[in-house]
């Protein structure tokens, strides 16, 4: 499910040429209830959000979506202005030039092709109305980070007014982004909206089903960090193996470079091959196995395959820690970005190195209590 919602958001620069695989173009959505296995990959986005009123249509296709980030409410003069009105005919007249205001705001949107409306904000009753009346389907209380996602994949334009230059309101055609289909579907206990075949790129979206809300969370980060993996790969297009194999490997060859040096270098390499074992150690304990044997003999192995040309092979052996084994990593596919091996070796090499160049510390005397 990760790969195929990664590979569907690839992106690529027209002028260099460089591939990017934007994982903010992913909408992760919760929904309690099922299995975790019944999640499902959605080729579109999905919204959590439903019909403004049930009398809009379910399911509308060749979609021309308007993206506004203001209320569609009816309209109500600005606070502090005053209106002072002796005749209350006139009175009635401003309240219903105030509807029409609201109501030619409707038409304009409308009439530029509009059959979704999209909104930050909040619909009323009287734009409900005129909605229905126009069978658009109106979609309130979207969180604005999921319309600014809907506009780029739709090539629509998020309005925070309708004002034009001229300074008077208007709505072009152009302003509108496209859909195959826009639909409202059932999930679990409640609705959501899904908007398949945006025009200008693809966007996915991920239910993910569960139990509880906590459960719900924990699998939203997982899922996170599968997506930021394999998006590393697909990036960087280098991989090596896991389960502790790179830091085995690494020991071996500095502990034999070390030995090529006859100066007190040797002690600085050789301390620092200690240090990478740390990591193999680590797994093996939190995998409740023997560490200290699973270390030894994944040392042996690396050291065979760097020293004998007929066992290279071994160089892909890493720690399998459910059986509590070495084994070729490569072949049971236990892989992890190259370049995250490399961030992360260079980040720790760069924090000991700042933290021994510290000659020198300020130590400031507790506040004297009174006697």
């Amino acid at each position: 499910m990760v790969v195929d919602a990664v590979t569907a958001v690839r992106r690529q620069d027209p002028v260099t040429g460089k591939v990017r695989f934007p994982i903010t173009a992913i909408n992760i959505l919760k929904s309690h209830g099922k299995s975790s296995l019944e999640s499902k990959l959605v080729d579109g986005f999905a919204l959590n959000c439903t019909r403004g009123s049930q009398a809009m249509p379910k399911v509308v296709t060749g979609a021309k979506i308007a993206l506004l980030d203001f209320n569609l409410q009816k309209h109500r003069l600005q606070l502090g202005v005053q209106v002072l009105v002796s005749d209350p005919a006139k009175l009635e007249a401003i309240r219903k030039r105030e509807a029409d205001i609201t109501k030619e705001k409707i038409e304009k949107i409308i009439a530029a092709g509009a059959n979704v409306v999209l909104t930050t904000k909040g619909i009323d009753d009287l734009c409900m109305k005129y909605l229905v009346e126009g069978g658009v389907m109106g979609v309130r209380r979207i969180k604005k980070d999921d319309l600014k996602r809907i506009a780029v994949a739709t090539g629509g334009t998020l309005l925070p007014n309708l004002g034009d230059l001229e300074g008077e309101e208007s709505f072009e055609a152009s302003y509108l982004g496209e859909a195959a289909e826009v639909a409202e579907e059932p999930v679990g206990d409640g609705e959501l909206i899904f908007i398949r075949g945006c025009k200008t790129s693809r966007a996915t979206s991920i239910v993910l089903r569960g139990a509880n809300e906590f459960y719900l969370d924990e699998m939203h980060r997982s899922l996170h960090d599968s997506l930021c993996v394999v998006k590393r790969v697909l990036e960087s297009k280098s991989l090596v193996v896991g389960g502790g194999g790179v830091e085995a490997a690494l020991n071996i060859h500095l502990d034999g470079f070390a030995t090529t040096l006859g100066s007190k270098e040797q002690l600085a390499i050789k301390e620092f091959a200690e240090a990478l074992m740390i990591i193999p150690r680590t797994l093996a304990v939190n995998a409740a196995q023997d560490a200290t044997d699973l270390v030894a003999k994944l040392c042996a192995y690396h050291y065979a395959g760097q020293s004998n040309p007929d066992k290279e092979h071994y160089k892909y052996y890493g720690l399998d820690l459910i059986k509590g084994a070495v084994i070729n990593n490569k072949d049971a596919g236990v892989v992890e970005p190259a370049m995250s091996k490399v961030k992360s070796l260079r980040f720790a090499t760069e924090a000991a190195i700042s933290i021994l160049r510290i000659d020198d510390h300020i130590k400031i005397n507790p506040p004297q209590q009174q006697q």
